[in-house]
C-alpha cells in the first residue's frame, strides 16, 4: 500500500509518499481501507515533534479516516467486513490502509459520504464534548467562538446553535465571517479590524459572554478572557496562533469564572459511553440538517504535505480532506 511518511521531524515538505507493508491488526482492531482522511491542527505539530505524542519513525500523519472495513479482529463484535466506518487514529491515516482500535471506529450514518465522514469525527467530537461536558452550555446563553471559520470553530458555531445558544463568531476577515454566518452565527466580530474585548462588551450590553470557545490562544485569549461574564467558562481547545497564553488568575476570581481544558481524544477513551451518546446526538442533528460539515478543499494523497501547510498557515476555511481513493 501507499502511505505518506514522516521519517524525521521537520516541515511538511519533507514528507514522502512510499510503498509500505499493509498493517497487521490485533484482536481489538479493524483494518480500514481508507477512502478519505481529515487534516487537523495536530498534524501540523506531530510532524515537527511538537505534539504530546511522538510516534516512532517512520510514521504517517493523519488523525482521522473514513473508509470500508476489510478485516476485523477476533474480539470485534460491533463491526463487520464491508461496513462503512469513520475512525479516530491519532496518526497513520494518510495511507491506503490503517488498523483502527474498535472503540475508535463508528459506522458512518446513511447519507454521509466519505469526505464528510473524514471531516466529522475530530472537529464535531471535540466541539460537542467542549460545549456539553466541559461548558454545560445552556439554552439562551451567549457563546463566543474564536477562529470561527476553521474546522472546530465552525462545528462549535453549529453545535452552539443546535443547543439553543446565541452565538458570536469571531474571525480575522470578512470572508471567513461570511462562512460562520452561513453556519448560523448570530453576531460577527472581525478581530483584525476591531478590539475583541470592546466588541464583546458592545454585543452583550457590557455583561460579557457566558462561554468562550478558544482554539486559537495567544493575543485573542488575552482579550477574550476580559470579556467573560459572571460564572463564565473559558474553554481551552488549542493554540493555533502558536503562543500558549498565560492567565492573570485574578480575572477568574473577579468573574467567578472557570478556565476549562478540552482534550476530546482522552475523553473518548476514558468515557466511551458518553462519547457514543454525543455522537448519537450529532448524527441526529446531521440527519435533521442542523450540521453541515464544510469540506472546502480536497487533496490527493501525494499532496498531503501541501494540505498540512495550508492548515498551518491558517489559510483553510472549514475542513481540508485527503482523498485517498
Amino acid at each position: 500500500m501507499k502511505a505518506v511518511l514522516c521519517k524525521a521531524f521537520g516541515p511538511a515538505e519533507t514528507l514522502v509518499l512510499e510503498e509500505v507493508a499493509s498493517p497487521a491488526i490485533k484482536k481489538n482492531e479493524v483494518l480500514l481501507q481508507v477512502h478519505a482522511a481529515g487534516v487537523n491542527f495536530p498534524d501540523t505539530l506531530i510532524i515537527e515533534g511538537k505534539y504530546q505524542f511522538k510516534p516512532p519513525f517512520p510514521f504517517s500523519p493523519g488523525g482521522e479516516a473514513a473508509g470500508v472495513v476489510s478485516a476485523v479482529g477476533e474480539n470485534i463484535t460491533h463491526l463487520k467486513v464491508g461496513d462503512r466506518v469513520m475512525g479516530l487514529t491519532g496518526w497513520g491515516s494518510f495511507a491506503e490502509e490503517i488498523a483502527v482500535p474498535g472503540y475508535n471506529a463508528m459506522p458512518i450514518p446513511d447519507g454521509m459520504d466519505y469526505n464528510t465522514a473524514a471531516a466529522f469525527s475530530m472537529t464535531y467530537g471535540t466541539s460537542m464534548h467542549a460545549l456539553k461536558q466541559r461548558a454545560n452550555l445552556q439554552p439562551g446563553e451567549t457563546l463566543l467562538v474564536l477562529g470561527a471559520s476553521g474546522g472546530v470553530g465552525l462545528a462549535a458555531v453549529e453545535i452552539g446553535k443546535a443547543m439553543g445558544a446565541r452565538v458570536i463568531a469571531a474571525a480575522s476577515s470578512a470572508d471567513k465571517l461570511a462562512v460562520a454566518k452561513a453556519a448560523g452565527a448570530d453576531e460577527l466580530i472581525n478581530y483584525s479590524e476591531t478590539n475583541l474585548k470592546d466588541e464583546i462588551k458592545r454585543l452583550t450590553d457590557g455583561n460579557g459572554v457566558d462561554v468562550i470557545y478558544d482554539p486559537v490562544g495567544g493575543d485573542l485569549f488575552d482579550q477574550a478572557v476580559r470579556g467573560i461574564a459572571w460564572n463564565g467558562r473559558l474553554l481551552v481547545v488549542g493554540f493555533a496562533s502558536g503562543r500558549i497564553p498565560e492567565l492573570p488568575v485574578n480575572l477568574a476570581l473577579l468573574k467567578g469564572a472557570a478556565v476549562v481544558g478540552v482534550f476530546w481524544g482522552s475523553f473518548a477513551q476514558r468515557q466511551p459511553q458518553d462519547n457514543a451518546a454525543n455522537f448519537h446526538t450529532l448524527f441526529q442533528w446531521f440527519a435533521q440538517g442542523k450540521l453541515k460539515p464544510l469540506v472546502s478543499q480536497t487533496y490527493p494523497l501525494a499532496q498531503a504535505g501541501t494540505a498540512i501547510d495550508a492548515l498551518a498557515n491558517r489559510q483553510a476555511v472549514g475542513k481540508l480532506v485527503i482523498a485517498v481513493r
